[in-house]
């Protein structure tokens, strides 16, 4: 078994509590958008939606590269190319979207 821990596990709880209030959000939308509420105040809240994921992609990409990054290059030159083409990718996706 892996006895490896994720860099976000000291601050699992909140990111659960941010994953949870944009969940709310979500349904807000859908509420929202049954109730035909008007164009841009659902825009509006599509981009506040966007902004709380952002945040939570930023600290996981930070909690990644002080840890999985770190500890991988402590490893060997090898992993640490390894961890950091893996950051990048997820950067250029995070990047399209």
């Amino acid at each position: 078994m892996d006895e490896h821990q994720h860099g976000y596990i000291g601050r699992k709880d909140d990111y659960l509590k941010r994953l949870r209030r944009i969940e709310g959000q979500a349904r807000g939308l859908q509420r929202m958008v049954e109730e035909d509420s008007y164009c841009i105040d659902i825009l509006t809240q599509v981009s506040a939606m966007t902004k709380a994921l952002q945040a939570v992609s930023l600290g996981l990409l930070e909690e990644h590269m002080a840890h999985c990054v770190v500890r991988a290059a402590q490893e060997s030159d090898a992993a640490g190319k390894e961890k950091v083409d893996e950051a990048m990718a997820a950067i250029a996706r995070l990047v399209k979207s």
